[in-house]
This record gives structure tokens, C-alpha cells and sequence, in this order.
């Protein structure tokens, strides 16, 4: 079996992007050349998150105006955790949308579903975060 493993790293303008790396991860499986097996691909900052879903602009306005429902950045000053930073908000975000994929590798391809991509969702940004993918099969 190989394993394969590289880290990408993300720096956003803004203080919450959601960022299409379905190239970027595909180019890691390419890298490898693993025809069969599984890849993991996760956040490794605990206000940035991977997930799947839908490229389509509508859809991540949603997201955006959902997470702000459910944890809205401001008043800073509702949460415990923010007596020495403003982040509450970013880190609950995380936890909905969630860590990592796993996603199955077959013929040397992801394998998606219809309209499925992978997504690294910032939601404290504006520094360098990084993104491990984990590849491993034959």
C-alpha cells in the first residue's frame, strides 16, 4: 500500500470565503499515483473547515446567512470565549460545517457524485491556514 500526504495552505482577503480546492486536491491525487484507495482531506485550524457540496454562488450565500444565524460574529462580547480574541463565532462555525472529507478513490479518480466538489471554508481569515491531504491505497 502507499500513503501519500501533502499540505496546501490558504490565506483569504476576507474573514469568511468558502473556496473551491476540488483542483487543487485532484492535482494531489494525481501526485500520488494512487488508482485505488481513500483520501483525507481536513482543516488543521480550528476556524476553517472542509466539506462537500454544490459549487453554486446561491447555495454558499446560504450557508453564509444560515452559520450567521446559528453563530453571528457580533456583539463579540455574547461570548466567554472572546475575552482575549473575537473568534467565538469562527469556531462554532467550524463545528457545523464540519473538519474533513473522506472521499473514495476509484480508477485514479475522486469519486464523486453528481455536482459534488470539495470546499475549505475560512471563517476566521485573513492569515496563512493549512489543509492536510492524507492519500493512501494502491
Amino acid at each position: 500500500m502507499k500513503s501519500y500526504r501533502k499540505e496546501l495552505s490558504f490565506q483569504t482577503d476576507t474573514r469568511r470565503a468558502y473556496i473551491n480546492i476540488t483542483p487543487q486536491i485532484e492535482s494531489c491525487l494525481r501526485e500520488s499515483g494512487i488508482q485505488e484507495g481513500l483520501l483525507l482531506c481536513n482543516a488543521m485550524h480550528i476556524t476553517a473547515s472542509v466539506f462537500i457540496n454544490d459549487d453554486e454562488a446561491g447555495l454558499h450565500a446560504d450557508f453564509e446567512q444560515w452559520l450567521e444565524k446559528l453563530a453571528p460574529e457580533k456583539p463579540h462580547s455574547q461570548y466567554r470565549h472572546n475575552g482575549y480574541e473575537d473568534n467565538a463565532d469562527a469556531h462554532m462555525k467550524r463545528q457545523l460545517m464540519g473538519r474533513e472529507v473522506v472521499v473514495a478513490i476509484s480508477g485514479g479518480k475522486l469519486d464523486f457524485g453528481p455536482w459534488e466538489q470539495i470546499f475549505y471554508g475560512e471563517f476566521d481569515g485573513k492569515r496563512r491556514k493549512r489543509v492536510l491531504v492524507k492519500i493512501i491505497g494502491e
